[in-house]
């Protein structure tokens, strides 16, 4: 999966970062066509210690804030779900991402 915003940085750059708070998370959002509903994960975004999360998902958050609520039953549950995710920072996945990025011994 593509991680957004770790253009150039090696893996210790990385590891520091994260020790001041940076974060590795993805956001969700859905569209809904009547009777259809799709929810779906963002790429992973890597959040400095000195950014928003919510900031980086609100795009995420509009669509599903305009197109997510109309498909029946699930568009407003998966709607409320997203806005949930996102307005909280998104899915923290920042021990799954360094674990697999960080060389092992």
């Amino acid at each position: 999966m593509k991680i957004v915003g770790v253009e150039g940085m090696t893996a210790d750059a990385l590891s520091t970062e994260v020790q001041r708070g940076g974060k590795f998370v993805y956001f969700t959002y859905c569209v809904s066509i009547v009777i259809l509903t799709f929810k779906q994960p963002s790429s992973i975004y890597f959040v400095r210690a000195d950014e928003s999360g919510i900031v980086k998902g609100l795009g995420f958050t509009l669509i599903s804030l305009f197109f997510g609520w109309w498909g029946i039953p699930w568009g407003p549950i998966y709607t409320i779900q997203s806005l949930y995710n996102n307005l909280n920072g998104g899915y923290d996945v920042t021990y799954d991402v360094m674990r697999e990025i960080m060389p092992r011994n």
